[in-house]
């Protein structure tokens, strides 16, 4: 793997994939043996939401577990709507999928069993056994780690960090609209350049940094989400953002997630007075599904006027806390929480996009040509909810879908045969003096979709969230006609669009189900076609499905 800056000429690979978390590198590491393949990544490549993600990845691995039991549970998280054809592929390769991380050196968790040792296993929240495989509390990180040392040693890859995708570029080929590449803008030089390939990977993770507070890291701006919109491609399930329940309460946290896995090993929700509360909303209490406990919190958070509720471990011994949660324990002493001895102040914030990018088994969009893989796709695999610990593993499944698919392509393009587009054009635009208008409208977007499109909806909101972001959007589209783009202009212009989408969504689903809560209809209606939320771009966008 080769870190590269990119120059003014048109630069052409056989694969470009956007994005460099667990998908993205997933899927270049089954191409690389026989592909060229260019990798974009915002930041540095090992940043994005993967290095952050701390329960595990759930895989039946256990003799007292089946696939059965994790299509049920998973069914069951995702309140109906879940396919259940990508449920079954999706579990069914997940202990093929933890053997690969293994072999690349991810350092999972292990205990010793009857003289043996074997893989430790731990419960999350909507699993009816332990099947989730982690490295301590940082399993994210040591699987970003691997894959990111396993692909430096890749001569076929190169990657474009502190580069950021534009917009897909499309074009005519053999009579066919179809993806051959991506404008990219350089975030140190702010130059937009131009990359081709015959076949494009969108992996670039989800959209929670729409809303005000939120678990990601700052990239997770939809950017796949607004330019396969933008592309022609349909979108589905986007009213079901999901809230993790527990994110440390502190101004300098920045919502650090406290992993379900802490309430998975027995911690238990406390209101200010010490008062359990979660079996009165769920037998399951703490290991109800995320959708269940978030809203049980933000209910308590009003009824009572507070800001936080408490998550106390507290009752287990120091040593079984230290052992099991080193990071956050060691993150929360940062703050002045000592988790060993004392609750946690915890609020719920933005965590993971449901919907998606509509792809096939094989991670293919609408757009010939173009694929997608992780957050940023629908799949069908979570429904109205993902149940905890499905995300890694869906990113491995559908990465290695899209990379097997592309290399079974016998007839594919070469880059060679692509046509050359034109370059990036700034002849007609100026340099702004006025950035506060992006940093503003940044601001009121996130806010207003915290207050009206939040975890409990309402109709009367969600109207006038959508005619605050028409005006946004308006507002948006002049500013990125008559100035140069920045990186902070192209996150924008993503996420308005993302939020018009996900207050459309919201809209068109009548009905209270899984992580879509509104106050005008708080029953799910059985009479309802139970069906993903599918929305399409205009009519002059769209290119036909291969």
């Amino acid at each position: 793997m080769a870190a590269t800056q990119m120059g003014p000429a048109q630069e052409r690979f056989d694969v470009l994939i956007i994005g460099s978390g667990a998908a993205g590198l997933t899927a270049a590491l089954h191409l690389a043996p026989s592909r060229r393949v260019a990798i974009i990544s915002k930041g540095p490549v090992d940043e994005g939401s993967t290095r952050y993600a701390q329960g595990g990845i759930s895989a039946v691995l256990d003799q007292a577990d089946s696939f059965e039991s994790h299509v049920a549970d998973t069914l069951d998280a995702g309140a109906g709507l879940c396919e259940l054809d990508a449920v079954r592929r999706t579990v069914a390769e997940g202990p093929e999928a933890i053997n690969w991380l293994a072999g690349l050196g991810v350092p999972f968790t292990r205990e010793a069993h009857e003289g043996r040792s074997r893989l430790h296993l731990t419960r999350e929240g909507g699993h009816s056994a332990r099947r989730v495989a982690h490295a301590a509390d940082a399993t994210g990180l040591a699987i970003e780690e691997a894959l990111v040392g396993t692909a430096r040693g890749q001569a076929r890859i190169e990657v474009f960090e502190r580069h950021l995708a534009v917009d897909l570029i499309l074009a005519s080929v053999e009579g066919r609209r179809r993806v051959i590449g991506a404008y990219v803008q350089d975030g140190e030089t702010r130059e937009v350049q131009t990359i081709l390939a015959p076949m494009v990977i969108l992996a670039t993770g989800g959209a929670s940094k729409v809303y005000l507070y939120s678990s990601n890291p700052d990239g997770a701006t939809g950017d796949g989400i607004a330019m396969a919109w933008r592309a022609g491609c349909r979108v589905a399930n986007m009213e079901f953002m999901q809230f993790h329940p527990t994110c440390l309460f502190h101004p300098q946290a920045k919502s650090f997630l406290i992993s379900e896995a802490v309430r998975g090993e027995g911690g238990r929700l406390l209101l200010p007075d010490g008062t359990p509360f979660m079996e009165r909303f769920d037998p399951r209490a703490e290991l109800a599904p995320r959708d269940i406990v978030a809203r049980a919190i933000d209910y308590e958070m009003k009824r009572l006027g507070v800001d936080h509720v408490y998550l106390d471990i507290s009752h287990r011994s120091p040593e079984f806390v230290r052992e099991h949660f080193p990071t956050i324990h060691q993150r929360c002493l940062e703050f002045g929480f000592d988790m060993t001895s004392e609750p946690l102040p915890v609020v719920p914030a933005a965590h993971y996009t449901c919907g998606g990018v509509m792809v096939d088994a094989h991670g293919r969009t609408d757009v010939p040509g173009l694929y997608a893989a992780g957050e940023v796709s629908y799949t069908g695999l979570h429904g109205a909810n993902r149940m905890a610990s499905n995300s890694l593993l869906e990113c491995l499944v559908y990465a290695r879908a899209a990379a097997r698919h592309i290399l079974s392509d016998t007839d594919a393009l070469t880059p060679e045969a692509l046509p050359r587009p034109p370059n990036w054009d700034e002849s007609r635009v100026t340099d702004s003096d006025e950035e506060v208008v992006v940093s503003h409208n940044w601001d009121e977007l996130r806010r207003l979709m915290w207050d009206y499109v939040g975890i409990v909806r309402a109709r009367d909101r969600l109207l006038r969230a959508q005619r605050r972001i028409h005006v946004l959007m308006e507002e948006v589209h002049e500013y990125y006609a008559h100035y140069r783009i920045t990186p902070d202009l192209i996150e924008l212009r993503n996420l308005v669009l993302v939020a018009q989408i996900i207050v459309r969504s919201a809209l068109e689903r009548r009905e209270s189900r899984g992580l879509h809560f509104i106050r005008d209809f708080p029953e799910r209606d059985p009479n309802l076609h139970p069906g993903p939320t599918v929305l399409s771009p205009p009519a002059a966008q769209r290119a036909e499905p291969d």
